[in-house]
């Protein structure tokens, strides 16, 4: 588990100035012009039943292998392999949706390779590989980046990588023992800055988990938006979840026990409500 051992004081000043420091070049950087990809920058990711459920709010939390798409410093929060696959299982007429990943930890170091793909987009057959790395610099801190590429399509033969290469850059801290922070920033293909920046939290209160995601735009962009939720642990298989996804209900549900955890989604969209189901393996 993710800073096992470790007793919960404030962090050092040199640690705190370095973070600082860290969140202040990234906040410095701003896109060039508008993205050409609107399935990569839309909000919310729609990875993971656990994180729909939950509001989208997942960014501080990230502890299972969705991680690399969420905050890839959270890959380092458990040991093993894990492997998970999400489906869009209703309303697939206006677009289908079917994420599925890997990720390997192993002391205080973390990899995963993702597939984020969607079908029946009108700009196309949005496919993006993800190639995550994470480390545990501190006992209270990870650090994560993972490079994205577009695949093309039609192709003729199967795709690695791709085109268009981006990244995405993470920051975990786990302030105490029930209370943790995480940063996303998100570059997108042909941009030279950051185009938004997730600012998350997460507090664990008895069997009740609180967290919250706030989204702040660069560049031209100029609306923000808020994520929030809460998920309730009734019983110790057993997980009921609720939350907002940018003034959109969410709810789910979840069954956790050993090796296998079973989750399921539903986000009321604008004009429609769709369903999602995942599944995690663990080993």
């Amino acid at each position: 588990m993710v800073f096992k051992g470790a007793t919960y004081y404030a962090l050092p000043l040199t640690l705190s100035v370095s973070l600082v420091t860290f969140i202040g070049l990234l906040l410095a950087a701003s896109p060039a012009f508008p993205a050409e990809f609107p399935f990569e920058e839309a909000r919310p990711l729609y990875v993971g039943a656990r994180a729909l459920g939950m509001g989208n709010a997942f960014t501080a939390v990230a502890d299972d292998a969705t991680a690399g798409f969420w905050n890839p410093a959270g890959l380092i929060q458990w040991q093993g392999v894990r492997l998970f696959g999400v489906n869009k299982f209703h309303n697939r007429s206006d677009y289908g949706f079917d994420p599925k990943g890997i990720g390997y930890a192993y002391r205080g170091y973390g990899l995963f390779w993702g597939n984020k793909i969607a079908l029946g987009v009108e700009s196309g057959t949005p496919d993006f590989n993800y190639y995550s790395l994470a480390h545990q610099i501190h006992s209270h801190v990870a650090v994560g980046a993972s490079l994205k590429f577009k695949r093309k399509h039609p192709s003729d033969y199967y795709q690695f990588f791709g085109e268009f290469p981006s990244y995405d850059l993470g920051l975990l801290i786990k302030w105490t023992a029930t209370l943790k922070f995480g940063l996303l920033a998100v570059h997108l293909p042909r941009e030279r800055g950051i185009r938004w920046l997730t600012l998350g939290a997460a507090y664990q209160w008895e069997n009740l988990l609180f967290v919250v995601d706030l989204i702040v735009p660069r560049g031209a962009l100029n609306e923000t938006g808020l994520y929030y939720g809460i998920e309730w642990k009734p019983h110790r298989f057993i997980r009921v979840r609720g939350g907002q996804s940018n003034q959109a209900w969410t709810l789910g549900c979840g069954f956790d026990w050993r090796w296998i955890r079973i989750d399921y989604a539903r986000i009321f969209e604008p004009d429609f409500a769709s369903d999602f189901i995942s599944a995690e393996l663990k080993f």
